[in-house]
């Protein structure tokens, strides 16, 4: 049982991390992450960044009591996931540090960093939390951002894991983050995969003799991004040949597209550019995603 912070060496081996901040979306966040571990084997490791600033809270300005309540809010985690799932390997750590640089070091030596979500509707940054969207923005490792529990489903099936499917460079196609986080979670879930291209009419000034050939080649546009979802799926078909896959193709926006056939999602896999810790923005289909999608959502740099 949680004997005080425990202040541990963190691996880059088996091990899920998820951001606390007391809040009932926080501590969905746990069980989502407690859920991931226990399905991997995995250690799971509770945060909470906390770092002493008088002018946070006029009436806690004290030190040992804000303190007593950072060791509270990592207390209540533990106890709730170890009720949920006493099997686990599970330690707490208060990172001395400000939310944003603590939460972005602690994912980026850890497996996946599971942070919580307000919610989704029309205002992204209010519906997600700074924090969590800052976080976003300069992570280089997978982040899955958690949601309460879903009420209004009825006896919808959840069973799907969905991922969005880019355009990629032959030589990528066996080196896809992506693709590679999105499988192992479908056969980890025993959920079927749906792969989803979605893709639009280029402009005129974008054609290629060598484009519009292999479009006619494949039969027309549609027909070509049918073809290059199939190879980009390829390797990792023989991969996870236990796992049963749905290509989906459409024309739209990806955002769109994405958002359109959620409605069986029970995780949502985007990939995110991420050139390096310069990036100061999230791109509009992940935007798209958290902002819309009801299910669990894990954004992937790439």
């Amino acid at each position: 049982m949680f004997q005080g912070i425990e202040y541990v060496e963190a691996t880059m081996t088996s091990t899920i991390t998820v951001g606390l901040d007391g809040s009932d979306h926080s501590l969905a966040a746990a069980d989502w992450a407690a859920d991931e571990a226990a399905r991997r084997g995995a250690r799971l490791r509770l945060v909470h960044a906390w770092l002493w600033n008088p002018l946070d809270v006029a009436v806690a300005a004290d030190p040992d009591v804000q303190q007593r309540w950072a060791r509270s809010v990592l207390r209540d985690g533990e106890s709730r996931v170890r009720a949920n799932h006493p099997e686990l390997d599970v330690v707490a750590e208060l990172l001395a540090e400000d939310p944003v640089p603590g939460l972005v070091a602690a994912g980026a030596e850890t497996d996946l960093l599971v942070l919580g979500s307000r919610g989704y509707g029309t205002v992204l940054g209010y519906l997600l939390g700074s924090v969590s969207l800052r976080v976003l923005r300069q992570a280089t490792r997978p982040v899955v951002v958690a949601r309460p529990p879903r009420t209004d489903d009825g006896p919808r099936k959840l069973d799907e894991v969905v991922v969005g499917v880019g355009p990629t460079g032959s030589r990528d196609r066996d080196v896809n983050p992506v693709l590679e986080f999105a499988f192992a979670q479908a056969a980890a879930r025993g959920a079927t995969l749906r792969a989803i291209r979605a893709w639009t009419i280029p402009p005129v000034f974008a054609w290629s003799p060598g484009s519009m050939m292999l479009a006619d080649e494949a039969g027309g546009l549609e027909p070509r991004q049918r073809q290059e979802l199939a190879e980009a799926l390829e390797p990792w078909r023989k991969e996870f040949p236990q796992v049963e896959v749905v290509e989906h193709v459409e024309i739209g926006s990806a955002p769109e597209v994405l958002v359109s056939n959620s409605g069986r999602a029970a995780l949502m896999v985007v990939g995110q550019h991420n050139p390096g810790a310069r990036m100061r923005r999230v791109g509009s289909t992940v935007h798209a995603v958290l902002h819309h999608v009801p299910a669990a959502v894990a954004v992937i740099p790439s």
